[in-house]
């Protein structure tokens, strides 16, 4: 870190930076901005904005380089801001929209209440996360967006970092719409997956997947892993699963997994997997936000994944780096 950067004042200018990201993300600002530079009285009216607090909105855009002044009022999208267009490689804009989503950003804002009691203030507010995406259509589509857009760089880097020789079937665990589990297959043409979600999630699934021509290769299974999971499978992938909960129920969910591999089979693990030291990390960001979230839920080192698999009766065999600081453990039966 710059030692003339003071880290508080840093931190509290981002708060102010990325307030100003998410109106020109909730705004469209940047798909109104693609074609070229507009006065700011224009892209007030073509965003339904107040064309005086939108300028001040834009100068401090401008200040940290996301659009450019050309002219006076007149302002144009620059490459870091291309970062907030719709449905561009690489698009930011979910992200940034699903963190300023109200009750994501209630639950940072409520933080130091969540820390004194121990208990999520956003879960006591608005009830567990799932069920309230469930419950607001609005910030469920904002929230498929988002991880849509953060598994970019791991759909792209797990079948390229990752040997999957030997793997003839591979479950994906609460694999969502399938992202990850489309990107494997397209790799590995002789692999068959399984998608295993909830009964909500699997129409959603079935259909993402037969839009990338996989449907007959994936076989759709409802169930909650907290009962089980299919069984006798080469692999089985867990992405983003095992942060969203407390060392009890992780244990209970490898527990689980283990049950249904065969001697063979191995366990991914796709998570963060933080430093044991102070030196920054993306994951740490994000378990600020899944303490806001869940309470509970918590990003882990190497040492404690280990822990966990320990008592799930699994051997941790290696950590692999992925992009986007992402990291795939592999793990075997004890």
């Amino acid at each position: 870190m710059n030692s003339d950067v003071d880290p508080v004042w840093d931190a509290v200018s981002n708060l102010s930076r990325f307030a100003s990201l998410s109106v020109a993300a909730e705004l469209g600002c940047a798909d109104h901005l693609a074609e070229g530079p507009l006065p700011v009285t224009e892209l007030a009216d073509r965003c339904g904005a107040h064309a005086p607090s939108l300028r001040r909105v834009m100068r401090h855009l401008a200040s940290f380089g996301v659009v450019k002044r050309t002219s006076t009022d007149v302002y144009a999208l620059t490459e870091h801001g291309t970062a907030l267009r719709s449905g561009v490689p690489g698009s930011r804009r979910a992200a940034v929209r699903m963190l300023a989503e109200p009750a994501f950003w209630y639950s940072l804002g409520m933080l130091p209440n969540t820390v004194k009691h121990g208990r999520s203030a956003f879960v006591q507010r608005y009830g567990p996360l799932y069920r309230y995406l469930a419950e607001n259509p609005l910030s469920g589509r904002l929230f498929d967006d988002y991880m849509r857009a953060r598994a970019v760089p791991f759909t792209e880097g797990l079948p390229r970092c990752y040997d999957f020789s030997g793997v003839g079937s591979m479950v994906d665990v609460a694999g969502g719409q399938g992202h990850l589990l489309a990107a494997v297959l397209r790799a590995n043409p002789g692999m068959r997956g399984v998608l295993f979600e909830l009964p909500s999630v699997i129409p959603g699934a079935r259909e993402a997947l037969a839009a990338e021509g996989l449907a007959g290769r994936v076989e759709f299974t409802a169930g909650d892993y907290f009962d089980g999971v299919p069984p006798g499978a080469d692999a089985y992938l867990l992405a983003a699963v095992i942060h969203n909960w407390d060392d009890g129920d992780a244990t209970r969910i490898l527990s689980n997994v283990r049950r249904a591999m065969r001697d063979a089979s191995r366990l991914l693990i796709l998570e963060f997997v933080l430093p044991d030291d102070d030196s920054p990390h993306r994951g740490k960001d994000v378990d600020m936000r899944m303490l806001a979230l869940f309470g509970d839920g918590t990003e882990r080192t190497r040492s404690e994944y280990g822990a966990l698999l320990d008592k799930a009766g699994l051997s941790l065999c290696r950590v692999i780096d992925l992009p986007g600081e992402a990291a795939l453990i592999e793990a075997v039966p004890a």
